[in-house]
């Protein structure tokens, strides 16, 4: 059996960098760093590596991936109201939510919502939201 492994990084596309930037520092408190090629942000020991116009990767997936054809999680350490609120705050609207999913650290209630390129994201929140 192979040593456990963790997640690094994983990779976006995106349209604009300016715009995308934005998004994920000032919605998603990412803290934005240069890569090569491209830009990346980090979230405590994740990265999400970006790659978009004018920024060539070597290599690449099999197959071309678009902006907006991304799907990815982000653990919410408030309560789901505080989740909500903070999406209007930004004015990003909540395409589902609140509904029960579960994650990695088990059961917990999920809002999604889109970034500027149309990839699907989705805030999770563990435990009870009563007890938040």
């Amino acid at each position: 059996m192979p040593p456990p492994v963790r997640l690094d990084h994983c990779v976006i596309h995106v349209s604009d960098w300016e715009r995308s930037t934005a998004f994920y520092r000032d919605v998603l408190g990412a803290e934005p760093i240069p890569t090569r090629p491209g830009f990346a942000y980090r979230f405590g020991t994740v990265q999400l590596n970006c790659h978009g116009p004018g920024k060539a990767a070597d290599p690449v997936a099999r197959l071309p991936v678009m902006p907006g054809n991304s799907d990815l999680c982000f653990v919410w350490d408030g309560s789901v109201e505080e989740a909500k609120a903070h999406l209007e705050r930004h004015g990003v609207a909540v395409e589902l939510g609140p509904v029960p999913r579960s994650g990695a650290l088990g059961d917990g209630t999920s809002l999604y919502f889109r970034d500027p390129d149309g990839s699907l994201l989705e805030f999770i929140v563990y435990g009870k939201d009563e007890d938040r």
